[in-house]
């Protein structure tokens, strides 16, 4: 996974330091960063190709308040998403990523 930012360096330092990832350096300090477990869906669309990047929590209004006090951007408060409740995180460079806490069984 990419993910491409104007913000590089400051969206590096968020991953680093405030979602505590590891990571190693692959020179000229371009971070590499280990992914947590992860699960993918595949949903149908009406006829349009995208792709959304979520992180899931056991507890998304503790970490949506631990999150806006570490200074992420989180907007709104947890909706309803079917699925699970969640919100929108805005991150440097103004990417976005669902963090949501599912409702459903999770693969890991």
């Amino acid at each position: 996974m990419l993910l491409y930012t104007p913000e590089a360096e400051a969206l590096r330092e968020l991953i680093r330091d405030t979602l505590g990832w590891h990571d190693v350096d692959a020179g000229d300090g371009w971070l590499i960063f280990a992914l947590p477990p992860a699960e993918l869906g595949v949903h149908p669309s009406e006829g349009e190709t995208m792709h959304q990047l979520s992180l899931l929590c056991d507890d998304i209004a503790a970490t949506a308040d631990e999150l806006r006090a570490k200074g992420v951007e989180v907007r709104g408060e947890p909706e309803d998403k079917g699925f699970g409740v969640g919100v929108t995180l805005v991150l440097p460079g103004g990417v976005e990523i669902l963090l949501y806490e599912p409702r459903h069984e999770t693969a890991i």
